[in-house]
């Protein structure tokens, strides 16, 4: 491993992974309130020092946090409104005011907490806000007016929009910014609320030992303000639509590979500038976190190409990305990464040397370790210290589903290679992972509480119905804490 921050995974440790929005509590998602600090006391308690969750950011509609309309800003409906109301910028009646449907709460929210801050914010509280605004303001800015124009558009996305504002004529959007100015400082309070809640949030879990584990999705969303203000570093037409788009081949798993639709990266001319896109793009995920996971690395040696005409991805091809070039940037930059690869799936020998030659550790998920071969690099004896062990991820079945929809040939053989335990299902495959060599092993929050397939988070190719699982503490067992701490100590992951 690594020195500086990737000294994190220099001692072996083990955590949950759980988003935000899955906490209990009032509302129609869980927020940075009251419950994500009783969910830091949990981690305390057993004896779990990492907090994975996934991208943070403002969602669409479908609310998926891998296709967000920022790459930079937080999630409003993160915000603990409650915490608004203490600070005196919120009447005691706001929440009820505000009503249950997202995104209008937030916007209601947002007006009522605006109003509150101007008459009442001290003068400590007016300066943080106003250098928060101008040291953000290089992404803060358009990302502001894109979604006032986006919402006084009709939430049509960007390439959708009259060509002047679409195209980012100066004029018209210093017209706009005029019109918009009482949104815009909304919009622009709720990015201050979210990251001064966030890093409150981390302060304390830091304090108490817990690192914070981010997600970084390697695309970003056509419609997003990134997107929609740095055009020349997309491979778009003269209207802002995609020449190309991101996907997978066909595989195992789909005769149609998958087509995602992202837009591609103009490398060429992302490298000319000395990548300072993804740099800065870093920079704002070390702010967040400690600790950050890339998904779809394989992507930064080579990705999909798939012409945008395209319905599936079978007529897409390989290209080369330049991954060594931007990782070395990266690290001249920011100094060594503290970034877990996803390096999930067939991956090819020159993947394996790009995550090696930059130090990065990959992942290793133990439900797709039991095909029969005794090589299947996610099997326990096959692990290596640089991966992230998972029992499962957000993309998975939980342990307990996944078991009980396997043929009992399937599970007697699982159950031979984890030495007939009597653990039952999903307790054995934990403990396989807090086991497994493995500098980081990571549960996600549904196998510590032994839930069904009912209750996973996201079933991939499914557009409806994700994203959306929630917890209560009843649901919690009163042994879970005790049990995952003993496996913790038991296998050497329990630091301080």
């Amino acid at each position: 491993m690594r020195g500086g921050h990737a000294a994190i995974l220099d001692r072996r440790l083990s955590g949950i992974l759980l988003h935000p929005t899955s906490l209990p509590g009032p509302g129609p998602a869980g927020n940075l309130g009251v419950e994500a600090y009783h969910f830091i006391d949990f981690l305390v308690s057993a004896g779990q020092r990492v907090w994975q969750v996934l991208p943070l950011g403002p969602t669409h509609d479908d609310l998926s946090p891998y296709q967000t309309l920022s790459a930079h800003a937080g999630n409003p409906c993160l915000i603990s409104w409650e915490r608004v109301m203490e600070a005196g910028w919120l009447l005691e009646d706001a929440l009820v005011q505000a009503g249950s449907a997202e995104p209008r709460r937030s916007e209601r929210l947002l007006t009522w907490a605006l109003e509150g801050f101007r008459a009442h914010a001290d003068a400590a509280e007016r300066a943080a806000y106003a250098a928060f605004c101008r040291e953000e303001a290089w992404w803060l800015e358009d990302y502001v007016l894109y979604r006032a124009l986006r919402r006084a558009l009709g939430n049509r996305p960007w390439f959708q929009w009259p060509a002047p504002l679409r195209d980012r004529v100066p004029a018209d959007l210093d017209e706009a910014r005029g019109v918009l100015a009482e949104t815009l400082e909304r919009l622009r309070l709720g990015q201050y609320l979210f990251r001064v809640q966030w890093l409150a949030l981390k302060r304390h879990a830091n304090s108490r030992g817990v690192h914070l584990f981010g997600d970084l999705p390697i695309f970003v969303a056509h419609d997003s303000a990134d997107v929609w203000a740095q055009r020349e570093f997309f491979r778009l037409d003269e209207s802002g639509q995609p020449t190309v788009v991101a996907g997978v081949p066909p595989d195992y798993f789909s005769a149609e590979g998958q087509r995602w639709g992202n837009p591609l990266y103009d490398w060429e001319r992302l490298q000319e500038d000395g990548f300072e896109w993804w740099i800065q793009r870093m920079r704002t995920q070390l702010v967040l976190f400690d600790l950050v996971r890339i998904d779809h690395f394989r992507g930064f040696q080579a990705f999909w190409e798939i012409p945008a005409g395209e319905e599936t991805a079978v007529n897409g091809h390989w290209r080369e990305a330049p991954g060594d070039a931007l990782f070395r940037a990266l690290d001249e930059t920011l100094g060594p990464l503290p970034v877990v690869a996803e390096d999930l799936g067939t991956i090819t020998p020159e993947v394996h040397a790009l995550r090696s030659d930059h130090g990065l550790p990959g992942m290793r998920v133990l439900q797709f370790a039991f095909d029969g071969n005794p090589g299947n690099p996610y099997l326990p004896h096959n692990h290596a210290r640089d991966t992230v062990v998972y029992t499962g991820t957000h993309d998975n079945d939980t342990t307990s589903g996944w078991f009980e929809s396997l043929d009992p040939a399937l599970r007697n053989r699982i159950l031979d290679y984890l030495g007939q335990p009597r653990d039952p299902m999903p307790w054995a495959l934990i403990r396989a992972a807090l086991a497994s060599v493995s500098c980081l092993a990571m549960i996600p929050m549904q196998d510590v509480m032994g839930l069904d397939s009912s209750h996973r988070m996201n079933v991939p190719g499914v557009s409806d119905g994700n994203w959306q699982w929630r917890f209560e503490w009843s649901q919690v067992p009163s042994e879970a804490a005790g049990r995952l701490r003993h496996l913790t100590a038991l296998y050497g992951r329990l630091q301080g």
